[in-house]
């Protein structure tokens, strides 16, 4: 199997644990604190991650603790400060803005590209994008035009917007991790996730609005740490490795589509025709991208 195809095999599963990430942090509001659900779930991920890849991470710990700094801030930012942003956002806003407001992020990802490093992107490239934006709002809008004209926005979106921009430099600042295998990697990053939320945490914990986490709270947490924490961040990072920062990226407009399949799936929600017509725009518009790379 080519590299390629291998790093579209791996987003595609991104895009698909993300969006259960989103449906079931919106779900699992009023029943776990967001900073208690992102300082437990990267705690859980990161031991099991320690566990699994012990061996691994004694060979590169040398390289490790020489750059241990970068590894720390990686999790810092890419894994506690955007979940922590995301949580917090959906206990002010509505599901529907927090869709098309992450939508931003791969264009932020050209942007810092561009900015920093010079890539351009070629026409084709930006259309696809535009197509995998318009997929985005159609399935945000429930193909309704004055859905999102109608959306209000507060503090909530915000705080969306800042956790879109800091994805996106995490994804951008990727191309400097260290050399060391993927699993050591993300070991080290889960770990200053982890320590990262530790003070966020303590802060909540001590409000008077301090939510002591219940069956469905719990829930959540395990389900966060295991699939959005572990499985889409490995398969990010390898698919970043395989294609690059911005041709990865664009696969980010696949959750709010997946997010819906899901409430079909799961929430029997009825699939219409503009849930077929935004799937359709958001594969069209990878492959337009796609082969306008070439």
């Amino acid at each position: 199997m080519s590299p390629t195809i291998k790093a579209y095999i791996f987003l595609v599963i991104t895009g698909l644990g993300w969006a259960g990430n989103a449906v079931v942090a919106k779900f699992a509001v009023g029943h776990v604190g967001p900073m208690t659900l992102t300082v437990a779930r990267w705690t859980i991920s990161c031991a099991i991650i320690a566990a699994l890849s012990l061996p691994q991470i004694v060979a590169d710990w040398p390289t490790i603790r020489k750059n241990w700094l970068v590894c720390i801030v990686a999790g810092a930012l890419g894994f506690t400060g955007f979940n922590g942003l995301l949580y917090t956002a959906l206990q002010h806003t509505s599901a529907i803005n927090v869709v098309i407001e992450q939508a931003a992020i791969p264009g932020l990802i050209f942007l810092g590209n561009y900015l920093l490093f010079r890539i351009k992107l070629k026409g084709a490239q930006l259309a696809g994008y535009m197509l995998t934006l318009l997929g985005v709002a159609v399935t945000a809008s429930n193909g309704s035009l004055r859905t999102i004209l109608e959306l209000g926005f507060n503090q909530g979106d915000l705080l969306m917007l800042l956790a879109g921009i800091i994805y996106a430099a995490y994804t951008i600042s990727l191309r400097y991790k260290p050399d060391i295998h993927w699993k050591s990697m993300f070991a080290a990053s889960s770990f200053g996730a982890a320590l990262a939320a530790l003070p966020m945490f303590v802060w909540e914990a001590s409000s008077a609005d301090f939510i002591v986490p219940d069956m469905i709270g719990w829930s959540a947490i395990l389900f966060a740490a295991l699939v959005p924490s572990i499985v889409s961040q490995v398969l990010y990072i390898r698919g970043i490795e395989l294609i690059g920062s911005n041709r990865a990226g664009l696969f980010i407009n696949t959750i709010p589509v997946f997010g819906t399949l899901l409430a079909v799936i799961f929430l029997q929600e009825p699939l219409l025709g503009f849930h077929i017509a935004a799937l359709a725009l958001v594969i069209s518009g990878i492959a337009i991208a796609e082969r306008g790379r070439l």
